[in-house]
């Protein structure tokens, strides 16, 4: 991006990167500087990062990174590199969003400078929210809550919890869901219905296509999946009461739009007891815009610029 901070501004240069490809993030960093060819050197650097951001210090949650802004200051040549949490960043692109980036998924009235949130499962499961300043502006905060243990809601889930506290220990909200977590719940659906399962892990996009071509343990997977995540969604509405909105974004529900817009999914977020109020008073939007992430980070990176 070029342009000033609260001046207009112009996308010269994007490109995605399977970050595996690379040893480490300067490598990723050197290739895209290199790609873009710009005349004129960088003089900002943000990078959103999945995993928790303590002291400009940063350990990646799926990736065999740690990164240190300031190292990366003196090896890449560049004035200034920041790091925010990616669900920071996925939080402060909220604010950039029209009503074209968004499906209700309960329609509730916004309270204007209520508390917002957004939450999403990609490869892992992110939070963050934002609260709004006195001048209308807002500021996102960063939140590792995919991490908190898992709660499990029947004995299906509970059969689920020991299964998966026998093979990891500890067992958190993002072992079930997100997309990391598809494999071991089409597993855990196989053993339950005496299924054998293959022999090769299945991600997001196997799962769907069994589920099409009628196997009956992907369908029963998917379900699975609908209730754990619309009652982490629920959990979050309880948590932080937004009555500003809370927004349901990453990968896996664009991927399942259908599921996430069903009954089903609303039913298990506000399947809390005496609660139950107020999930359904809590204006929740699944996010369709796939660039959440991204505007949010050009949008904080011109912010402090």
């Amino acid at each position: 991006m070029t342009g000033e901070a609260g001046g207009p501004q112009e996308l010269r240069f994007e490109r995605e990167y399977a970050s595996a490809a690379f040893v480490t993030a300067d490598d990723l960093v050197r290739q895209f500087i290199a790609d873009a060819e710009r005349p004129v050197a960088a003089n900002c650097l943000l990078l959103a990062l999945p995993g928790p951001v303590h002291a400009q210090h940063a350990t990646l949650t799926n990736l065999d990174w740690a990164l240190d802004a300031a190292d990366m200051r003196a090896s890449l040549d560049v004035p200034s590199v920041r790091f925010i949490n990616d669900f920071e960043a996925a939080a402060a692109g909220v604010a950039t969003l029209t009503d074209a980036d968004r499906v209700a998924l309960n329609a509730q009235t916004v309270e204007p400078g209520g508390v917002r949130v957004v939450t999403g499962a990609g490869t892992g499961l992110g939070l963050a929210y934002m609260l709004t300043d006195p001048d209308g502006g807002s500021r996102s905060f960063a939140s590792e809550g995919g991490h908190v243990d898992f709660a499990p809601a029947n004995a299906l889930q509970d059969r689920l919890l020991d299964r998966l506290r026998a093979a990891y220990g500890h067992v958190s909200w993002e072992r079930v869901a997100s997309g990391s977590a598809m494999n071991d719940l089409y597993r855990f659906c196989c053993a339950e219905k005496n299924a054998v399962p293959p022999d090769e892990d299945v991600d997001g996009a196997a799962l769907v296509a069994r589920a099409g071509a009628g196997d009956p343990a992907a369908e029963a997977a998917l379900d699975l999946f609908t209730d754990l995540y619309g009652a982490w969604v629920g959990n979050v509405a309880l948590l932080f009461q937004p009555g500003g909105g809370l927004y349901v974004a990453g990968g896996i529900a664009t991927h399942l739009q259908a599921r996430m817009r069903s009954p089903r999914f609303m039913a298990a977020a506000a399947d809390k007891g005496r609660m139950r109020s107020v999930v359904e008073r809590t204006p929740i939007f699944l996010v369709t815009n796939t660039r959440l992430g991204v505007q949010g980070a050009i949008a904080t990176a011109f912010a402090h610029a």
